[in-house]
């Protein structure tokens, strides 16, 4: 459990929490849930020897999604011991800082941002940096929290109350406004379409009592709490 002496949004948090990547009803199996609805936005690899960077990897639980799509996939963290846990899973891990990425121009056939952007406190050199090791014609898939007053309260105030274990794991300081994002990507020529999730409700209920079986993640009308995007690089 992480210590509540730490700040908001300290990386060292997923240390704390470095047991609980693959539990069965940990309390973030929600980012697991989430990289398989990410998972559904990326298209089989349309040549051999293709790439996908996944941003802010954490524990690899994108892998097992895309598993058999054809792609190298490279993880890139922060945190030892999410990597370590990536690469038990398949993933060839990354230490590196996604404002400064390890990798030539257009390297990538899709980049991976999931539940990353609401944790950087640089948002346009993040979006920057996954702009540019993204090839023409590749893929930028994401998810991330909303700026509202809504998402503050669901993702932050009732979400920790239900679970204590990741109190603090969010600064909503950093959540991005979907227009913003949208902005910023179409500046380095990617446009991003972008669509509001949750997760299905009576499923989630059942969850929260039984911590047990996985929670569809759907669409719904709104991006004002929790929200994807896809967008595809232009030809340069």
């Amino acid at each position: 459990m992480p210590s509540r002496r730490r700040a908001r949004n300290d990386p060292g948090q997923y240390d704390d929490l470095a047991g609980e990547w693959w539990r069965p009803g940990s309390p973030l199996s929600m980012l697991y849930w989430l990289a398989g609805a990410r998972a559904r936005l990326i298209p089989p690899a349309e040549r051999a020897g293709a790439v996908l960077v996944d941003l802010g990897c954490g524990g690899g639980l994108l892998a097992p999604h895309v598993a058999g799509k054809g792609y190298t996939h490279i993880g890139v963290d922060l945190i030892v011991s999410g990597l370590e846990q990536s690469a038990a899973h398949g993933v060839t891990p990354v230490l590196a800082d996604v404002r400064h990425l390890p990798f030539a121009d257009g390297s990538a056939d899709v980049v991976s941002a999931g539940e990353l952007l609401e944790h950087v406190p640089d948002l346009p050199r993040v979006v920057a940096e996954a702009c540019r090791i993204l090839r023409p014609g590749g893929w930028l898939v994401l998810d991330t929290l909303a700026d509202t007053a809504l998402c503050r309260l669901v993702a932050v105030h009732l979400a920790e109350a239900v679970m204590p274990a990741v109190r603090g794991i969010h600064d909503p300081a950093l959540f991005v406004d979907p227009r913003r994002l949208q902005a910023e990507c179409a500046r380095h020529g990617v446009p991003l379409d972008v669509r509001g999730i949750r997760p299905a409700l009576p499923a989630l209920a059942r969850w929260v009592v039984t911590r047990r079986n996985a929670v569809p993640i759907v669409p719904t009308f709104s991006t004002a709490i929790l929200y994807q995007g896809r967008g595809r690089k232009g030809s340069q």
